[in-house]
């Protein structure tokens, strides 16, 4: 490596935890939460790996999509008080290429809630630079 080359992002070193499950997001994953100071709700993120790159090298536009529905619909699961809930309308922003080895945060926060109907909005960040935002709507359902 370069003397001048910055070490990889460690998102463990960093407080971050690994977030996986066994279906799809097994398979793309894993996503990182952090726990906020003071809030319930954490924030959630992705490292951006060699398994993640379209034909040009950066990071597939579905990869941020499936970013997006996972960290804006845990937020809004958690505005929820953890009940099943489905995504009904999703609409994502690519604002600016992810590099892959480039850590992506969500910033999440829910614009209004019903009580059937909760109205997302994300950012999506590599430090301070904005990737992509979505904006979307989660449909509250019934008790399994």
């Amino acid at each position: 490596m370069p003397t001048d080359a910055k070490p990889p992002f460690d998102p463990a070193a960093a407080g971050w935890e690994p977030y996986t499950d066994e279906g799809f997001i097994g398979l793309v994953g894993p996503f990182w939460s952090k726990k906020q100071r003071g809030c319930e709700t954490p924030q959630f993120a992705f490292q951006a790996a060699k398994k993640h790159h379209n034909r040009r090298g950066v990071v597939q536009g579905g990869m941020l999509m499936t970013f997006a529905d996972r960290s804006l619909g845990m937020t809004a699961w958690y505005a929820n008080d953890k009940k099943p809930q489905a995504t009904v309308h999703l609409d994502v922003h690519f604002i600016d290429a992810v590099q892959i080895g480039d850590f992506v945060e969500a910033r999440c926060r829910v614009v209004r809630r019903t009580r059937s109907l909760i109205f997302m909005s994300g950012e999506f960040v590599v430090g301070e630079r904005t990737v992509a935002t979505a904006n979307g709507v989660w449909k509250a359902l019934g008790q399994k």
